[in-house]
């Protein structure tokens, strides 16, 4: 008994109105995943790679921050900076904004980047990763550790 294979771009939606992917269909039931959980999934596996300084443009990076400092927003698949995900039932694919520190390779990095997306997703959530596109929008110097992290530039209170 063949089953047709869906295409990357449909997508199963929750009661909830979250897109989801449908993992598992058996006789005992269905699991599903959000896409929130691949785009976390692939923000933390780019993260590991050593020689990735952040995630995000610039923008994306100072709403992130300034999203941190309020109570409850700095959590939600929206607050992921620099990653998007498309999500099928079977496929997936992942689009990254990444900051490298200076002197790394960046073909190296993107190829590790990559292949580490890649294998978290595939491994934890049985979706086929059909690609990782990969933006490296800034290069972080040894000499912006000042503490700014160029995100948003903060000013001294005035009051006490």
């Amino acid at each position: 008994m063949s089953t047709p294979t869906p295409s990357a771009t449909s997508t199963t939606v929750t009661p909830g109105g979250i897109p989801a992917r449908l993992a598992d269909d058996t006789t005992q039931g269905k699991t599903t995943i959000a896409a929130s959980v691949v785009q976390k999934i692939a923000g933390i596996a780019a993260r590991e790679i050593s020689g990735v300084h952040s995630m995000g443009g610039g923008v994306s990076r100072a709403f992130g921050a300034i999203r941190e400092r309020i109570p409850g927003g700095g959590t939600g698949a929206s607050n992921i900076a620099g990653v998007q995900v498309e999500v099928g039932e079977k496929q997936a694919a992942v689009d990254l904004d990444l900051v490298v520190e200076y002197g790394a390779s960046i073909t190296e990095l993107a190829r590790a980047v990559r292949r580490n997306v890649i294998t978290a997703v595939e491994r934890m959530t049985g979706l086929e990763v059909i690609e990782v596109n990969i933006a490296v929008n800034d290069i972080h110097l040894p000499s912006e550790d000042d503490g700014t992290d160029d995100v948003v530039p903060t000013q001294p209170s005035r009051v006490e």
